[in-house]
């Protein structure tokens, strides 16, 4: 098994068909390879993981990536305005941009403020994701203060037949989405193609009226904002007979969004575009060469009222290769070398607008008995802001009857995006210091058959952290610490699946100023979420819980939004073979609530689906 789960891993795209294949769930655990860059059960991992797979997505009828993620254990969104408007995660109560986001491997998200677009990937090509929750800078650099998310997009299957796919759907406010797909291969190669957009009317993103001009988005628009998106995918592999495998993928996404900014703009045309290939191979019996590359591009054209205003255009190359060293049975050693080249270009003025980043890591995964170890550290060499070292280290204890104790130390650092340091008319700050943390954890979880829980505590102090002051200009916060409990249950009872999750945490300003012990910006100090489920034979019935506490908008804690919950219902019926309709109705009791000051979100929503899987 380890051999395989090693094997495994040179690959996302062959690693989600491993890990979303049929299983046993009561011998054998998803695999992973997210929390160490190397293939490891969940019941191995030393760090708090979420996966969710393609039968998960299906299940819950999200209609965006947003919707699929919110409320899982640290992971909390705030939106401005409603479907395809601006999004930005707090993963651990983190800032948004630390967290990295990985697509088959490849580094996503804007040069200029290093936000991944989160509203802008379609779910109708994701097979799984990956949830890696805590410090991950010895493993990959910069940008995973609070985390890592990796997205292993679909690939076809190993049938040796071409498979089409089909989805459309239909809903509230003109809402309209569809995906065609062919996929397919044999016992060597596998290959998929899929195309697909989406579209709504959507709401008014901003609730100014005239009286409250210079608050909130500072302008009154009241209009709907709609969007419309379109997307594709290609992804294939290759196989031989010896281990050695190929695989590439490319993904694209095109959205259109009005947002409520006049006269400075209030049309967003977007443009992102993942490639990136990898090769895996076995010199030795005991030695697996990575090779991989890629290339991340994000374009965008702001307009006004169709009249066009400006363009920013960014784009991520990147080049990796890790060796795996078997040295004994349960003891793996990984050295590896990575680089990174960021390019910005834009008629916006920025004093720099590239730079390169050079990291060399290792990894020690030991297990002695029922003890497991792991152990990593970095140096990476930044153009701009010289060498960070980073570290890591985790143990665990199996204890009888599934029960495991953890516990870890990691440290991570961010430097400042080319937005917080350049950003002309006042709004860049070229002294900011790069951000660096160190974090703790302690961790139990237990798992039997047909029922799991795990508790997960942790503390995260950063030095230097950056956030906007009372006239949006960034600084540097010398002291912030986050202390935070994570919570989560699921189990099989009477035909009905459970999974709940529970956050508390405490994201506190500590820089002894006039700010001292108040809360982050946009962070909400309890987030819970239920999901219930039961299938009838063809028939199957589902609701989900969201709820989350007050949050403030601002470093003063000035602009207080109040704490909400929604309740979305779910039926579908399976009415032929590989044929399914679904129905959603989301925020049934019409909500109203903001995560963003002055920033609507959708009330009662209903969606209705028709999907064709063969197989499925």
């Amino acid at each position: 098994m380890k051999k395989t789960l090693l094997a495994a891993a040179l690959c996302g795209v062959p690693l989600a068909a491993l890990a979303a294949a049929p299983q046993d769930s009561a011998t054998l655990s998803p695999v992973i390879v997210t929390a160490t860059r190397t293939a490891i059960t969940v019941d191995d991992a030393l760090s708090s993981v979420t996966v969710i797979t393609r039968e998960d997505i299906d299940r819950l009828q999200p209609v965006s990536l947003i919707d699929l993620l919110q409320g899982l254990p640290g992971v909390s969104f705030t939106q401005a305005g409603g479907l395809g408007q601006q999004s930005s995660l707090f993963l651990r109560g983190t800032n948004s941009s630390h967290t990295l986001l990985l697509i088959d491997g490849v580094r996503v998200g804007t040069v200029s403020a290093g936000i991944p677009a989160f509203d802008q990937l379609s779910l109708d090509q994701i097979e799984r994701i990956e949830v890696v929750r805590g410090p991950r800078s010895s493993l990959y650099g910069a940008d995973a203060i609070g985390g890592v998310i990796q997205i292993f997009t679909r690939h076809g299957r190993q049938e040796g037949q071409l498979t089409p796919s089909l989805r459309l759907g239909v809903g509230s406010r003109g809402y309209a989405d569809g995906q065609f797909g062919l996929s397919g291969g044999d016992k060597h190669a596998w290959y998929n193609l899929s195309v697909g957009g989406q579209y709504t009317r959507g709401i008014n993103a901003c609730r100014v009226g005239a009286a409250e001009a210079f608050a909130g988005c500072f302008v009154d628009e009241p209009d709907r904002d709609p969007y419309r998106n379109r997307n594709a995918l290609a992804n294939a592999g290759y196989r031989w007979d010896n281990g050695t495998e190929l695989a590439a993928t490319w993904l694209r996404s095109a959205g259109h969004v009005d947002f409520d900014g006049a006269p400075y703009g209030n049309q967003n045309h977007n443009l992102q575009q993942v490639a990136g290939a990898r090769l895996g191979f076995d010199p030795l019996s005991a030695w697996h060469v990575t090779l991989g590359a890629g290339q991340s591009l994000d374009e965008s054209r702001t307009y006004n009222d169709g009249v066009f205003m400006r363009y920013g255009n960014s784009r991520r190359n990147q080049a990796s290769w890790q060796n795996d060293l078997s040295l004994a049975q349960n003891q793996l050693l990984t050295l590896g070398v990575d680089w990174q080249q960021e390019h910005l270009s834009s008629d916006t003025g920025y004093l720099a607008s590239s730079r390169d980043d050079t990291g060399g890591y290792a990894q020690y995964q030991g297990s002695f008995g029922r003890h497991e170890i792991q152990l990593s550290a970095r140096r990476d060499d930044n153009q701009q802001f010289g060498g960070h070292t980073t570290g890591a280290a985790a143990w665990g204890y199996a204890f009888d009857h599934g029960l495991k104790l953890s516990a870890s130390w990691g440290s991570a650092f961010h430097a400042p995006t080319f937005n917080d340091l350049y950003y002309p008319f006042g709004i860049g700050n070229p002294d900011l210091k790069p951000e660096t943390s160190r974090s703790v954890e302690l961790g139990l979880a237990q798992k039997q058959a047909g029922w799991h829980w795990a508790l997960n505590a942790y503390q995260t102090t950063i030095e230097q952290l950056i956030a906007l002051d009372a006239i949006y200009f960034p600084r540097n916060i010398s002291r912030a610490r986050i202390g935070g409990l994570e919570a989560q249950f699921g189990t099989e009872l009477a035909g009905w699946q459970l999974d709940s999750y529970l956050t508390l945490q405490r994201p506190l300003n500590r820089d002894g100023g006039a700010n001292d012990g108040h809360l982050l910006p946009r962070r909400a100090e309890r987030t819970a979420r239920i999901d219930l489920d039961r299938r009838f034979g063809a028939f199957g019935i589902g609701a989900s819980l969201f709820a989350a506490g007050a949050r403030y908008d601002d470093l003063a804690n000035l602009h207080r939004l109040g704490g909400y919950a929604t309740t979305d219902l779910r039926a579908s019926y399976a009415f032929a073979p590989g044929w399914q309709v679904e129905a959603r109705l989301a925020n049934v009791f019409d909500r109203r609530y903001e995560t963003v000051y002055y920033y609507n979100q959708p009330g009662r929503s209903w969606y209705l689906t028709l999907r064709y899987t063969p197989g499925g």
